[in-house]
C-alpha cells in the first residue's frame, strides 16, 4: 500500500495538530473530573472527516509524492487516517502523545484513540520489549473492537480504513503479523472474524482463513473455519440494529461449502434458528425472520436429497415457517 510523502506544508499542519492533541491529553491527565469528557471530545476530533480546507493542506502535492487520498476508503478521509501515517513517518511527533495515552490507559476512550492514531505505528516501527508489545497489542484489539462497534451501532463505516489495514496489511502479511505476540495474533484473528462481513470483505475470507494463527484449544474447537464461524455466530446474537443484522444474514452465503465440525455447524444452525420465530429472546422483525430462513435454506437445506427426508432439526418446525 502506498503511503503519502508529507510535504513541508502538510508536515507543519500535522505537527501543529499533534501539539493540540498533546495539549488536550495533558488537560485530561490534569483534570480527573473532566477526563472522560475531554477524551471523548478528542476521540470525536480525530475520527472527524477531514474538511475541505484541511484536505487542501494535507493533500498538497510536490513532485513525486503520493496523496494520502489514495489510501482513503469509500472516498472518505478522516483525521486519524493521515495522523496514523504521519506517526509512522515522524514517530518523534507521536511519542509525547503515546506517553500520555499510556498514563491514561484505564480511562474510557484511551484505547479508542490509541487504535486510531497508532495502529500503523505498532507494526511499522521497531519495538523490542515483549511486555510493551503485548500491552500495545491488547490496547489495539480493545480499541478497535470499541470503534467497530460504534460503526455497527450507527450503521456507518467511518472506521473501515482501520479494519482494512488490520486485515489486508497485517492479518495476511506474516512480516507484520509476527511483530506482535502470538496471543495478540489470535485476538486479532477473532476480532476480524466478527467484523469481516460488516466491512464487506467476505471476498477475502479464503486468504484470511489461510493465515489463521495456531490456537492451543484447536483440538476442541476445530480448524480456522470453526473458529471463524464460532465468532460469527456469537456476533450475530449480539446485533440489535436491523439493517446491520440483515447485512450479516445476506452475506452468510460466503459460508456455503465450508467444512465444519458438527458442534460448530449445530451452533450456527441454533443461532440462525433463534431469529426465525417472533418474540423473545431475539425479537426479530419479519424481515429478519425471513432472512434467517433464507440463510438456513442456503447453508443447511431442509431436504437430504439422497434420502428425501427432512433434516431433524427442522422437521418439527417446518410448519411454523409458513406463518412466520
Amino acid at each position: 500500500m502506498a503511503r503519502a510523502s508529507a510535504t513541508p506544508r502538510s508536515s507543519a499542519y500535522l505537527s501543529a495538530l499533534s501539539q493540540e492533541i498533546e495539549k488536550k491529553l495533558q488537560r485530561a491527565l490534569a483534570s480527573p473530573p473532566q477526563r472522560r469528557n475531554l477524551l471523548q471530545e478528542l476521540f470525536a476530533d480525530v475520527a472527524l472527516e477531514v474538511d475541505d480546507r484541511a484536505r487542501d493542506i494535507i493533500l498538497s502535492r510536490e513532485e513525486d509524492t503520493i496523496s494520502p487520498a489514495d489510501d482513503s476508503h469509500l472516498g472518505q478521509l478522516c483525521f486519524y487516517d493521515v495522523l496514523a501515517d504521519y506517526y509512522v513517518q515522524a514517530p518523534e511527533s507521536g511519542k509525547p502523545i503515546l506517553d500520555l495515552i499510556v498514563q491514561l490507559w484505564s480511562q474510557s476512550f484511551a484505547s479508542h484513540i490509541f487504535s486510531l492514531l497508532f495502529h500503523k505505528w505498532l507494526f511499522e516501527v521497531q519495538l523490542d520489549n515483549p511486555e510493551v508489545l503485548l500491552r500495545y497489542s491488547s490496547a489495539l484489539a480493545q480499541g478497535a473492537t470499541n470503534v467497530f462497534w460504534i460503526d455497527i451501532q450507527t450503521n456507518t463505516r467511518r472506521f473501515q480504513s482501520l479494519f482494512c489495514y488490520l486485515l489486508d496489511e497485517v492479518a495476511v502479511e506474516p512480516a507484520r503479523l509476527n511483530k506482535i505476540p502470538v496471543q495478540a495474533q489470535r485476538d486479532l484473528y477473532l476480532l476480524l472474524s466478527r467484523f469481516i462481513l460488516f466491512y464487506n470483505s467476505g471476498d477475502k475470507l479464503d486468504t484470511f482463513l489461510k493465515h489463521c494463527p495456531t490456537f492451543p484449544n484447536a483440538f476442541l474447537i476445530g480448524g480456522p473455519t470453526d473458529f471463524f464461524v464460532t465468532e460469527l455466530a456469537d456476533q450475530l446474537q449480539k446485533l440489535k440494529v436491523e439493517p446491520v443484522l440483515l447485512h450479516y444474514l445476506s452475506n452468510l452465503k460466503v459460508l456455503q461449502g465450508m467444512e465444519l465440525r458438527m458442534a460448530t455447524s449445530t451452533r450456527l444452525k441454533t443461532c440462525l434458528y433463534s431469529f426465525t420465530s417472533p418474540g423473545g429472546p431475539m425479537y426479530p422483525t419479519r424481515a429478519v425472520r425471513h432472512a434467517a430462513w433464507d440463510a438456513l435454506d442456503l447453508l443447511f437445506p431442509l431436504f437430504d436429497w439422497r434420502s428425501r427426508t427432512l433434516h431433524p432439526v427442522y422437521s418439527a418446525h417446518l410448519q411454523r415457517r409458513s406463518t412466520a
